[in-house]
């Protein structure tokens, strides 16, 4: 089959590879009929993801049609359409019996490499380094997926693809950023970066009640696309104006009661020696992530307020603000998402209509033309927001 495999920093190719297999009696094999390049998948295209090795296959959104199923897998039969989750869980640990599935205690078989890292292993991952259970993602023509019986949705046929694609990652993602926000009527919920999964966190702090967004990036085209699209009440382009002065003037000096920050380990920051003095001592692996984005959320946010943290980060930050964190009794919320108990609430929200999460797509392309879509994604080329791929 053909697959798009991780071949070094910057660097990715579409390969012959082997079919999969079922490995496991709880195994499905799924034909792909979309996948998806996800803002993460940029974090191991540039090089910041570490136990990458040449070959990976990349993917962690995708859906499509089961082809065939272990003996343990009752619930889903040949010719069904299914959407999986990114996170891969096993439904039975302490961990998945609390609706924690992004931190599933069996489905890790590398759990001492994250260990390492992270003091704790979260869930395997689909196509997300070796330190993440070194699975094969689904920017492919076929893919295993483990634990079939319970991470996979059923889709009705009449759905399209591209309506319910999302489920596997972002959608769930904004949505639970916004629901850690805990709002309530009359809320200001400000949200850094208008890539995809903080248009979702935009649109559901919407659903969920809050009187204004903000969206805050520094890409025209993302801030219209959030205020068209998403919902957002207000913009904010931080190369035109200053983000903490206008959050000020937009709340009256009290600052948004919640903050999200949809960024993550690879920010940009406005102020170019601080952009810098980041980005060496990333480089330098002196430190892995770059905090702008979530010094600038703890600075602003009122006191008492939420801090929401979905964009990934993978190790070690400097300069982070504590001092203001605990003085002001801030509250930070964070989390892979969990994606397994959002699937039926979320997909029933896609049937009523109350959203159609296909607005974030720019882009269709064909699995051959990966590599492009990866340097389109990154470099955001002609307005690029999110690339939908059909194997």
């Amino acid at each position: 089959m053909r697959a798009n495999c991780w071949t070094g920093k910057n660097s990715v190719e579409v390969l012959d590879v082997p079919e999969p297999k079922i490995l496991n009696s709880r195994d499905a094999i799924v034909r792909i009929t979309s996948s998806a390049i996800c803002g993460s998948d940029l974090h191991l295209y540039n090089g910041f993801i570490p136990t990458m090795k040449k070959g990976d296959i990349l993917g962690h959104e995708f859906m499509g049609e089961v082809v065939e199923t272990g003996p343990g897998v009752p619930n889903l039969a040949v010719g069904d359409r299914v959407v999986v989750p990114f996170p891969i869980a096993c439904g039975a640990c302490g961990a998945c019996r609390q609706g924690l599935h992004s931190v599933c205690e069996n489905s890790n078989p590398n759990a001492p490499l994250a260990e390492k890292m992270l003091g704790r292993s979260p869930c395997g991952i689909f196509g997300y380094s070796h330190m993440l259970g070194g699975y094969p993602g689904g920017q492919a023509q076929y893919a295993r997926v483990p634990f079939a019986d319970i991470g996979p949705i059923k889709i009705e046929n009449g759905i399209p693809d591209e309506q319910v694609l999302f489920l596997s990652d972002i959608f769930p993602t904004g949505y639970m950023g916004a629901e850690m926000c805990d709002i309530t009527a009359g809320d200001v919920v400000a949200v850094w970066g208008a890539g995809p999964v903080g248009q979702f966190a935009i649109a559901s702090a919407k659903l969920l009640g809050a009187e204004r967004v903000i969206a805050i990036d520094r890409f025209d085209y993302r801030l219209r696309i959030a205020a068209e699209r998403a919902g957002a009440t207000d913009v904010i382009n931080y190369e035109q104006v200053p983000t903490l002065e206008a959050l000020e003037e937009i709340t009256a000096g009290r600052g948004p009661d919640a903050c999200i920050d949809a960024v993550g380990m690879e920010a940009h920051h406005d102020v170019g020696p601080l952009h810098a003095y980041d980005r060496v001592k990333q480089t330098a692996r002196v430190e892995t992530d770059r905090p702008h984005v979530l010094r600038e959320a703890i600075m602003s946010c009122r006191n008492g307020g939420i801090i929401s943290v979905i964009g990934v980060y993978g190790g070690f930050v400097d300069k982070f603000p504590m001092g203001a964190f605990m003085n002001r009794s801030l509250r930070m919320r964070t989390g892979q998402c969990h994606v397994h108990r959002y699937l039926e609430p979320l997909l029933s929200r896609v049937r009523a209509g109350d959203i159609d999460p296909g607005f974030v797509i720019t882009h269709r392309m064909s699995l051959e033309e990966t590599p492009r879509g990866y340097e389109m994604f990154k470099n955001k080329e002609d307005d690029c927001l999110k690339v939908v791929l059909s194997p």
